[in-house]
């Protein structure tokens, strides 16, 4: 009697990512050359920031294009976990900026960083990632040809020496180092206990504008928003051109982003 062989199907092969590959000699920085002429650190936050009278600050690991700091820089941040409506807002007001020729800057984080990084790039803007990680590292690690990206075609800076482990202060010093390279800082969706709030504190100590998204500030769930409502220097985000005329830059576009 025959027998017919069963066929064994074949194993799917694993498909093995290629690990983070970091920039190679990034260069080093001080935080207050970096800024020289370009944005003022208060001399009262100064210390805060390293810089004394014989210290031009804290070191900065960069990779990319330092001349984009130069440019007009805004920061768009908000929630990891964002909602669809969130990811939407943020994809465009990046996008928008980017076309008025405003350099986006974000902390690479999953959630509202990845979805402006992501948007400013695709509509071929400029872009500089901040992150809470030495350089030699990619956090989260689904980001990290998105951060290859960057550092290759745009600027990452990092304060934390390659090597150094990382803890869970590095992020609101990231935050703080943000707002100080950025003329604004947009929240675009954050809960009440978003580390995002901690830039928005940086703002208020740093003199920069800050932006709060209109749907977050009508949210009746939310307390944070009071706490900064009152600084001379925070706005509510309702179109791009909010922005755009805080900055003195005048190419509107109209588009609701709130």
């Amino acid at each position: 009697m025959n027998q017919t062989s069963a066929t064994v199907p074949k194993k799917k092969e694993k498909v093995v990512e290629k690990p983070y590959l970091p920039p190679q000699d990034p260069s080093v920085i001080k935080i207050a050359d970096l800024l020289e002429g370009v944005r003022e650190i208060p001399e009262t936050q100064q210390g805060r920031l390293g810089i004394t009278e014989g210290s031009r600050g804290f070191a900065l690991w960069c990779a990319g294009d330092l001349s984009l700091v130069k440019r007009p820089c805004v920061a768009v941040v908000g929630a990891r976990h964002v909602s669809v409506s969130g990811a939407g807002r943020a994809r465009r007001l990046a996008r928008e900026l980017s076309q008025s020729g405003i350099v986006v800057v974000s902390g690479l984080a999953l959630g509202v960083d990845t979805e402006a990084l992501t948007a400013a790039l695709e509509a071929r803007g400029r872009t500089i990632a901040v992150i809470g990680t030495p350089i030699d590292k990619a956090y989260p690690a689904d980001n990290k040809r998105l951060q290859e990206r960057i550092y290759r075609e745009n600027l990452l800076i990092s304060q934390f020496p390659p090597g150094k482990k990382t803890y869970p202060s590095n992020f609101p010093e990231r935050n703080k180092l943000m707002a100080a390279i950025s003329d604004a800082t947009v929240i675009v969706e954050a809960s009440d206990t978003s580390g995002s709030l901690h830039q928005a504190a940086e703002c208020l100590k740093l003199n920069r504008w800050l932006f709060i998204a209109k749907s977050v500030l009508e949210d009746r769930t939310l307390q944070w928003p009071s706490k900064f409502t009152h600084y001379a220097k925070t706005r509510p985000l309702n179109v791009t051109d909010d922005i755009l005329n805080a900055l003195s830059i005048r190419e509107p576009s109209g588009t609701r982003v709130s």
